[in-house]
């Protein structure tokens, strides 16, 4: 079900993707301009790849412990904290304790809802 346009988005009932062995991805609300994603970290390692992409992004730590990687520099995050990422540089986190990251991304990741 596409949550485009959505006013609310509950996650008791979005879909959750599994985007590899230990991470989940369950995108919450967006438009085309800003879009809201959780991210599921199931067990301690990588967190995703480290990547770039043309979007910017800001990142809050719902749950869990991450040392996160922006443009090479390391911080360990907690919950409450939280990261941002410019256009374009590299970067990626490491699970230290499971948890879950709040994404948001301007404009939206549309590579994150094609079919």
């Amino acid at each position: 079900m596409s949550q485009k346009g959505q006013y609310f988005g509950f996650a008791d009932t979005t879909a959750v993707a599994t985007v590899t062995p230990n991470v989940d991805r369950q995108i919450l609300t967006y438009n085309d301009e800003i879009m809201l994603v959780r991210v599921i970290c199931t067990q301690a390692g990588p967190c995703g790849v480290f990547h770039d992409h043309p979007h910017v992004q800001i990142t809050s730590v719902e749950s869990g412990v991450f040392d996160v990687t922006v443009d090479g520099r390391t911080a360990r995050l907690k919950a409450g904290d939280s990261f941002y990422v410019p256009s374009g540089l590299w970067h990626g986190a490491e699970c230290i304790e499971p948890g879950v990251l709040v994404d948001v991304f301007a404009p939206m990741r549309e590579e994150f809802v094609a079919a």
